[in-house]
């Protein structure tokens, strides 16, 4: 009787769920849009597995950005906003009885509704309004930009969803003081889902869209002209000087060779095909389409490509082909450091020396693997380090500076002092860093403090709410901040040089000499089938160049 009565109870509960009244009631509340303890369907039940994948961050990128979201039960979406429907409005959204048809409600009175997240332009993300964002001008022996104004933008990470802007910005955005921030939304300098942010306690949802318009500086490259050395139809072949990065990452934009090119030769939508590092000179290839760019990179993947460098290194190195097989591993991908270590990835390099003067070799490199930093760290690990290089010739790698191995430090204290050493000198975009990006306990308590105080963010805000005034009367892409091409120049000289909220502004640095710009390591020659492309041996690898 007992087993029968719990039968007769779970046909009773089984048929009261299929009435229309619990299954509309069903989608309402909880974590996951149903009642708490409501079984639900099994349209139901695969949006809630998918929601822990949805968090963080990795699976929501599955869907392509801007595509539409899968078709609800019947094949038919709800009308969102753009027509589309929202993780948060797919959650607040009750089915009606009737075959076929749904009935749209959105969210509580006073819920705050995500919109879809927009379509992306595909293919090459760089052209003319980018270039036109600012200009250059050289002064020193340096290529410097004009300060400009820049957005900043990005959806929302899984792991910032639930979270308030406040936290985001104090954990993972700490190169500027909260009390920036605050100024900035008082400035209207935040944006999100595109509409003004009023307060920093906002909880973001799936899909929130953040832009924060900056006033951005980059760091001085050299003033070396990129010389092209092959252009046809197929590829674009430079000699890229040291000191210019690849493409814009970090603090450089327009100080890369993608928009040097771009706004001083009107070569555009190329595609790198190979890594050379900031500091490294030399050959440097491009691929003019997408289709060649695959042939080669399938070229590279079949180690069908030769590359050759020339470096100049400490001490006399030894005569003899020398081949270094040690293993690299990543100390610190943020900073840019590697060491050799039996847990990293196998790599292969083959040294000849071409000359010695007593004091330095030049060396010729020719790496049969493709690892970060591989030419430096071996020759690190043999005792003769790249002369003036600024990471693996440093005296933080202890008294042997990493010779055979040898690190008598932890791999935090070696990052330590290494940011140490180069904040001393300011010259922390070596690692590619900026104040910002450094712990508490890494920054210099002496350096000149760029923090707003409490006092003047009214004041500053204010200021600034001014100059974006003067801004936004000027015609503006809707992607970029850089003004109509008409209007650049006067916008750019007028209104980008100086900005109140930014704490660049407020500082006053020492412009690097064009020698420290310059590392001897250089890219002298690329073969392939069908291929091959030289650039001239630098000066400081001539057989009669001497130290200063």
């Amino acid at each position: 009787m007992r087993r029968g009565g719990c039968r007769w109870l779970r046909v009773l509960v089984k048929g009261c769920l299929n009435l229309p009244c619990l299954r509309l009631a069903g989608t309402w509340g909880g974590r996951g849009g149903r009642m708490a303890g409501m079984p639900s369907t099994g349209a139901e039940a695969a949006s809630e597995l998918t929601a822990p994948a949805q968090q963080n961050g990795d699976a929501r990128n599955e869907r392509p950005p801007g595509s539409p979201e899968p078709a609800a039960a019947g094949g038919e979406s709800a009308p969102g906003v753009g027509g589309q429907v929202t993780g948060s409005e797919e959650r607040a959204t009750a089915v009606a009885p009737g075959p076929g048809k749904r009935k749209k409600r959105r969210g509580a009175t006073g819920e705050r509704v995500v919109p879809p997240p927009k379509k992306r332009r595909a293919g090459v993300s760089f052209g003319d309004e980018h270039f036109a964002e600012t200009s250059y001008y050289f002064e020193g022996g340096l290529r410097k930009v004009r300060p400009y104004y820049f957005d900043f933008r990005t959806y929302c990470k899984g792991r910032w969803v639930g979270r308030s802007l406040l936290h985001v910005f104090s954990t993972e955005f700490r190169a500027q003081p909260l009390a920036y921030y605050e100024a900035a939304v008082r400035a209207g300098r935040l944006h999100l889902n595109e509409e003004p942010l009023q307060d920093l306690s906002i909880v973001l949802k799936d899909n929130d869209f953040l832009r924060n318009t900056v006033h951005r500086h980059e760091p001085p490259v050299t003033a070396e002209p990129i010389r092209l050395l092959v252009e046809n139809e197929d590829v674009v072949v430079v000699d890229k000087p040291s000191s210019i990065p690849v493409h814009p990452c970090g603090r450089f934009r327009h100080n890369s060779v993608i928009f040097i090119l771009g706004k001083e030769h009107q070569l555009k939508e190329l595609h790198p095909l190979h890594r050379l590092d900031r500091l490294t000179s030399g050959v440097l290839m491009f691929a003019k389409t997408a289709a060649v760019s695959e042939k080669i990179h399938e070229q590279v993947r079949d180690r069908q490509l030769e590359k050759e460098y020339v470096c100049r290194v400490k001490g006399e190195f030894p005569s003899e082909e020398v081949t270094c097989k040690e293993p690299i591993l990543v100390v610190s991908y943020k900073v840019g450091v590697c060491r050799v270590d039996p847990r990293g990835k196998p790599c292969e390099t083959v040294f000849q020396r071409l000359s010695y003067n007593g004091r330095s070799s030049v060396v010729r490199c020719r790496p049969l693997t493709g690892r970060t930093h591989q030419i430096r760290v071996h020759l690190q690990f043999l005792g003769h380090p790249i002369l003036n290089d600024p990471i693996y010739n440093s005296a933080a790698w202890g008294p042997s500076r990493g010779r055979g191995g040898h690190i008598p430090k932890t791999d935090e204290d070696l990052l330590r002092d290494l940011v140490a050493e180069h904040q001393a000198k300011q010259s922390l975009d070596v690692l590619d860093l900026c104040e910002g990006d450094l712990s508490p306990g890494l920054t210099d308590s002496t350096a000149p403090s760029s923090e707003l105080g409490e006092d003047h963010l009214e004041d500053l805000a204010a200021s600034a709410q001014k100059m974006d005034g003067v801004l936004e009367a000027a015609p503006q892409d809707l992607d970029t901040k850089a003004p109509a091409p008409g209007k650049a120049a006067e916008t750019d000289v007028v209104n980008q040089e100086t900005d109140p909220l930014c704490a660049e502004c407020r500082l006053v640095l020492q412009d690097p000499l064009p020698q420290d710009l310059v590392m001897f390591l250089h890219a002298l020659r690329y073969k392939g089938p069908g291929f091959e492309y030289f650039s001239p041996m630098p000066t400081w690898a001539q057989d009669d160049w001497q130290e200063d």
